[in-house]
């Protein structure tokens, strides 16, 4: 299969991390966290080109011998636990553009912190992208609770989370409801852009199972990563 969707996949990678040091470059069942992340993109005939956006040498290098470009050290301001994703998405737009002169019509951002992700993934997600015409699509996973479950601690009382909820629903009386995994966003050149966004109007969404949604948090989600691959050989 042959397909190329003129697409830019961004892997964003610092160095930093607060809850797992150098978390990017942990091992993950004997390969760096990151090592999952490139290889599902370069297996995608959607992908044109597999970047990592990094403000460190050693996960440049380690990512060219992986087999993505690193063509460019991310900027300081752009590497602190505070930078937006929109903006790290913008700086690698800009920099194919202005100092390579190449042009994508689409971006993937891959964040390394979902290693699970498959190529499969990527490529059914760009396939519903495409098929709904979206300028936008965010990867979801069945909610873990539903809000009429959650509750609210006020003076050592439980209260309700959503004001003025209906009493006593039954589990088959919940709307289903579905949230953001983080695994796979994928969004029109345009947009980022010209509309500076990376939710458009035309979201489209993707669901993939909870097994393959576990996102790279701190030691425990690590463990149960493990755990899953282990399972799946």
């Amino acid at each position: 299969m042959n397909i190329c969707a003129d697409c830019l996949a961004v892997i964003p990678a610092r160095k930093g991390s607060k809850g797992i040091r150098n978390k990017n470059m942990r091992l993950l069942a004997g390969k760096p966290l990151i090592e999952y992340s490139i290889n599902a993109a370069l297996q995608s005939p959607y992908v044109s080109e597999v970047t990592v956006s990094t403000d460190s040498l050693e996960i440049a290098e380690f990512s060219r011998g992986a087999g993505a470009s690193a063509p460019f050290i991310r900027p300081a301001e752009l590497a602190t636990d505070k930078a937006r994703s929109i903006d790290v998405l913008r700086h690698a737009i800009t920099f194919y553009e202005q100092e390579l002169g190449r042009h994508f019509k689409y971006i993937l951002l891959l964040q390394p912190t979902s290693p699970l992700r498959s190529a499969s993934d990527i490529n059914t997600a760009f396939e519903i992208f495409l098929n709904q015409k979206a300028d936008s699509l965010q990867s979801v996973s069945e909610a873990p609770a539903h809000p009429y479950l959650l509750r609210k601690m006020r003076e050592g009382r439980l209260v309700s989370f959503q004001e003025g909820q209906e009493a006593h629903l039954r589990r088959q009386e919940m709307e289903q409801l579905y949230a953001l995994n983080g695994a796979i966003y994928i969004l029109t050149r345009d947009l980022l852009i010209n509309g500076n966004k990376m939710v458009g109007d035309c979201n489209a969404g993707y669901i993939m199972p909870r097994d393959r949604s576990v996102d790279i948090d701190e030691e425990f989600d690590l463990k149960l990563a493990e755990f899953i691959l282990g399972q799946n050989g």
